[in-house]
């Protein structure tokens, strides 16, 4: 097996058990939460948002980091960090032990999902990366679809803590071992023929305007994207759509994060990740003006949801391959860190902005009317970035 693939066999088992126990499994088991340990919704999701907050501010150290060492002992300590977080989090009593909980867990994400593994393949395969990165996101697009129904049997089963603390044996017993067995890097990354000198330095990124244009319009899509995820039901319920209908149609959105990476892999072979992000960026004002218009329709809302889950599994590939595309591979994971804090901040915000709005509109569709302005400030900064005159480059 190259050392390719065998990178992205262990990163496509750790980034599925990553996601699902530190992002997903919360969905389905918040209301527990909030029963047993007697606190609002409010707080159960401000926990939960702090700890996408603690993960963006430790999103440019870590990239360094695994610049500087490669991703073996990173996302190891990672493993170690998301058992000790998610063990804590089982046995936590109260608020103040429930937000230390989230915190390890927040820096815990940080060194194991997307941005650390991320930078991770940009260390360790030399030719080919953005590809790599494309498969990767294949697989790891399964994440909800295997842990939601699982930590939804599990959770009734053997409850909300036992399921955490299940949750955080995984980590040790599958994550820590596989991201050990990722191996030594060289000390320097090699020269990759796509980029081979000419990269950026963190510094230097932050201070071109692309950059910046890029961070805001990834954060504006991450707003929508969380915005919606935790709302969709409701708002489809309050749009005259019953209950089984509203699940039914939300879980199409899973799948066809996956089919878009499908299509992405097939149809845009060659293409740039600047080409692949026009589309991208148009597609899901698109599909929340389709939801806005005709949302009491159930095939609108297919439709929506279709777009909405190829929008979304395509952009975290473009957002995986676009800083290696227009700042260079050496200091691919600072940047890329850095580029991810404001979408991490929109990730926490998100849910909250959602629930105020939805709390205070005069009708349900406020909130996709106010998504669909998101959406299409998001794709003019988009344009307006990778629209820009070729960035000038230094020797590394």
């Amino acid at each position: 097996m190259s050392a390719a693939r065998r990178t992205i066999g262990i990163l496509a088992i750790t980034q599925i058990a990553s996601w699902g126990a530190l992002y997903y499994a919360f969905a389905v088991l918040a209301p527990d939460i909030r029963r047993d340990l007697g606190i609002s919704a409010e707080t159960a999701f401000a926990a939960y948002s702090w700890s996408l907050l603690v993960s963006g501010v430790a999103a440019t150290p870590i990239g360094a980091l695994v610049d500087r060492h490669g991703g073996r002992y990173v996302m190891a300590i990672g493993s170690l960090a998301s058992a000790i977080g998610l063990a804590w989090l089982s046995r936590c009593t109260g608020t103040v032990s429930y937000f230390g909980a989230w915190t390890v867990i927040g820096l815990a994400m940080s060194l194991t999902l997307y941005d650390a593994a991320f930078a991770t393949i940009n260390r360790k395969v030399v030719v080919g990366a953005p590809r790599a990165i494309s498969t990767l996101t294949l697989f790891a697009g399964f994440a909800s679809s295997i842990f939601w129904p699982l930590t939804m049997a599990l959770g009734s089963r053997l409850g909300w803590r036992d399921t955490y603390l299940a949750y955080a044996a995984l980590q040790l017993a599958v994550c820590l071992p596989l991201h050990l067995g990722l191996g030594r890097d060289a000390p320097h990354p090699p020269a990759a023929p796509d980029a081979p000198r000419d990269s950026h330095t963190l510094g230097e990124a932050v201070r071109h305007p692309a950059f910046w244009k890029l961070a805001v319009a990834f954060a504006a899509n991450v707003f929508i994207f969380t915005a919606l995820a935790l709302h969709l039901i409701p708002l489809l319920r309050t749009l005259g759509h019953p209950a089984t209908v509203a699940v039914t149609l939300a879980a199409l959105i899973g799948p066809m994060q996956v089919v878009g990476r499908i299509g992405e892999r097939v149809l845009a072979k060659g293409a740039t990740p600047q080409a692949v992000g026009r589309v991208v960026f148009a597609t899901l004002p698109l599909g929340i003006l389709v939801l806005a218009l005709l949302g009491t329709q159930a095939w609108a809302v297919a439709l929506f949801c279709a777009l909405y889950g190829m929008s979304n599994g395509v952009l975290t590939i473009v957002r995986g391959t676009l800083p290696r595309a227009m700042f260079g591979a050496r200091h691919y994971g600072a940047i890329s860190g850095a580029m991810s804090v404001p979408a991490l901040l929109a990730r926490a915000a998100g849910p909250l902005v959602g629930a105020a709005v939805l709390a205070g509109a005069s009708g349900p569709l406020m909130l996709p009317l106010a998504m669909f302005g998101v959406g299409v400030a998001s794709l003019l900064l988009y344009l307006s970035a990778v629209g820009a005159p070729a960035l000038a480059r230094r020797s590394a």
